[in-house]
């Protein structure tokens, strides 16, 4: 089982931004934490992360062509506005897509409540920081 996990933009700032929010723990660690988790339930697991809109849709498609069967993503911002995205994950259709978010999206400000993306994902995800990750990844096991 490959699984890919894509972080949006600011991800690699967690543990330094808004620590209330997204906790102390740094972005690198907790993508360790993911990456050996996947690794322990026999899967080859690889992570990204960009700032920038197009670098994400660059490897939303190309996962494509390279054997990925379930996609992880947090858009961060993107999940409100990027139909862009949204487009990307649709056109991949056979890959299982699962939406994380670290914080609770829905109590959280108005705009960030609404989801472009997750209709094009088959779960969301949402205010289990980094045990949503690993939720995610048995989701995608389960679903193949």
């Amino acid at each position: 089982m490959k699984i890919l996990v894509i972080n949006g933009p600011n991800l690699n700032f967690v543990g330094i931004r808004e620590k209330a929010v997204y906790g102390d723990e740094s972005y690198e660690h907790m993508m360790g934490v993911v990456e050996a988790y996947a690794k322990e339930k026999g899967c080859d697991i690889s992570v990204f992360q960009s700032n920038h809109e197009g670098a994400i849709i660059d490897r939303i498609q190309e996962a494509y062509f390279d054997g990925t069967d379930g996609i992880v993503i947090n858009p961060g911002a993107y999940t409100h506005y990027s139909y862009a995205i949204r487009d990307a994950l649709s056109s991949v259709e056979k890959i299982k897509k699962i939406e994380v978010h670290l914080s609770d999206i829905k109590n959280r400000e108005d705009f960030r409540s609404v989801s472009v993306t997750a209709p094009a994902c088959d779960e969301q995800i949402f205010g289990l920081g980094l045990d949503g990750y690993l939720r995610a990844v048995d989701s995608i096991l389960k679903m193949s």
